[in-house]
C-alpha cells in the first residue's frame, strides 16, 4: 500500500490495523517549472496593497474556511488594510461571501492557480483533516509564506518556525496570532517563504516522487 504521507501511514496502521510491513511512502511531487515565484501574477481588485492573505481549495466544511474567516476578522480589526483572497468553488461559497466584506475577494476555481498564489503573501491551509495537500505544496513552490493547521501531512511539509507556521486545528485565535506575527514581520515572513520554496525544491519535486515510486516497484519486482 503506497501512501503519500507518514500521517496516512499512521492512520492505516492505528485505525485499520494495516501491518507496517505493507506500507510504503512516496510523497506527492510538484512540477516546479510551473509552481515557482517567477511568473504571471493575478490582478487583484484592490490593486497594490500592503499584504494579502489567501488560500486555494474546494469550498467544503472540512477545509476549515470558517476558521480562516474568523481569524481574518480578528487580524483586520487591529491591522486595517490587510486583504483576503479565496480561490475555489463549492457548497460553502454563499456562506463565506455572507461572512466577508470589501476586503475579501472570492475567485471561482481556476485551472491555473499559480498566478493567484504569486499574488498572495501568506497562504493559509486551515483544514480540519488532510493527507498531503497539493495546494500547500503549490503555494510553497510559488513563494508564499505558509500557515497550516497541524493535521495530517501538513507538519511534514511545514516545519514550524522554519519553513512556515503551524497552528492547532480549529483554533481561530491561534491562527490570528500567527497571521499578526507575519504581518508585523515582513522580513521574517519572506525568510520563511524562501525556506518553504527551498524545501519543495529539495524534497517534493515530481522527479523525486518518480524515483520513490520506482524504488517501490523495484522492491516488489525483486520478490
Amino acid at each position: 500500500i503506497v501512501v503519500n504521507s507518514r500521517a496516512v501511514a499512521r492512520q492505516l496502521a492505528e485505525q485499520d490495523g494495516v501491518p507496517a510491513s505493507m506500507l510504503r511512502l512516496a510523497y506527492n511531487g510538484l512540477d516546479t517549472r510551473l509552481f515557482r515565484p517567477e511568473g504571471e501574477r493575478a490582478e487583484l481588485p484592490w490593486g497594490e496593497t500592503a499584504a494579502v492573505i489567501g488560500t486555494v481549495c474546494a469550498l467544503r466544511p472540512e477545509k476549515g474556511l470558517s476558521i480562516l474567516m474568523e481569524a481574518f476578522r480578528k487580524v483586520k480589526a487591529v491591522r486595517p488594510g490587510v486583504k483576503l483572497v479565496i480561490v475555489g468553488s463549492g457548497p460553502m461559497l454563499a456562506e463565506l461571501e455572507a461572512a466577508g466584506d470589501a476586503d475579501c475577494h472570492f475567485q471561482p476555481a481556476e485551472r491555473n492557480v499559480a498566478p493567484w498564489l504569486r499574488a498572495m503573501d501568506i497562504f493559509v491551509l486551515p483544514s480540519l483533516s488532510e493527507a498531503l495537500s497539493n495546494a500547500l505544496m503549490e503555494a510553497m513552490g510559488c513563494g508564499c509564506c505558509p500557515v497550516a493547521s497541524d493535521t495530517g501531512g501538513n507538519p511534514e511539509l511545514v516545519k514550524d518556525g522554519e519553513t512556515g507556521l503551524l497552528f492547532p486545528v480549529g483554533d481561530a485565535e491561534a491562527l490570528a496570532e500567527r497571521l499578526a506575527l507575519l504581518l508585523d514581520g515582513p522580513a521574517y515572513r519572506r525568510r520563511l517563504a524562501a525556506r518553504a520554496e527551498r524545501r519543495i525544491e529539495e524534497h517534493f519535486t515530481r522527479e523525486q516522487a518518480a524515483l520513490a515510486m520506482g524504488e517501490i516497484y523495484q522492491e516488489f519486482l525483486r520478490r
